[in-house]
């Protein structure tokens, strides 16, 4: 079984979402990968962005945040009326004072009205950068079938650290640790050493434990 993973160079294009043909060249497959894996990579920090933004906009100590910030909001302006009135002389008098913080209360009061149209939105957009990983994912699968599982198969045993040193650390460990729970799952691999840790981490976390131990994760193959 031919191996390419002693490839210098990946060879980096635009591609669309249609799959390789079963002769694509190995190298081609694997500049593909790594295409989809910058792809998945991307809708991950998306997401966890996404996510904390809905935690801090919107999570169970949110209204005490939103009127915390009204608060500061009051301030920013208060002071800014006041740079005004010594930079600019202008003065407005005290209806005029309460007619615009009357106006920025109203302002407030219908953003925080709008308040779970704008998380069913964030919630859109969490929803939305699950598929796009998940799609990812899946299309890294398809390609790994043709690249990255019969390169493994071939030189077994190989460490996480020496697959990762024949592709030139051009992937993430995590994301060579993730496909390979599918050959896994699927009984053609056996992994020497298993980090129940990175089995709950997300791929971000998961990065750093790998790093330590890839020297000690061997995959065996079963064919």
């Amino acid at each position: 079984m031919p191996s390419v993973l002693n490839h210098n160079n990946f060879i980096a294009k635009n591609i669309n979402n249609d799959t390789p043909d079963a002769g694509a060249h190995p190298i081609n497959v694997y500049a593909l990968l790594k295409e989809r894996e910058a792809c998945w990579w991307q809708a991950r920090q998306q997401l966890i962005e996404h996510q904390e933004k809905k935690i801090f906009w919107y999570g169970e100590n949110s209204l005490i945040m939103w009127l915390l910030w009204q608060l500061v909001g009051y301030v920013v302006v208060a002071m800014a009326l006041m740079l005004l009135n010594n930079m600019l002389n202008i003065s407005l008098s005290l209806w005029q004072y309460i007619a615009l913080f009357i106006l920025q209360t109203i302002f407030f009061v219908g953003i925080l009205a709008a308040k779970g149209r704008l998380a069913n939105k964030l919630q859109n957009e969490i929803d939305k950068d699950e598929l796009l990983g998940e799609e990812a994912f899946n299309e890294m699968i398809i390609l790994a079938e043709d690249s990255l599982y019969p390169d493994v198969h071939a030189k077994s045993p190989i460490s996480l650290r020496q697959l990762g040193d024949y592709l030139n650390g051009e992937f993430h460990l995590s994301s060579l640790h993730c496909l390979l729970q599918k050959e896994i799952k699927a009984g053609r691999l056996i992994m020497e050493q298993q980090l129940l840790e990175v089995g709950v981490l997300p791929p971000e976390l998961a990065d750093v434990e790998l790093i330590e131990h890839a020297d000690n994760i061997i995959y065996k193959s079963t064919l």
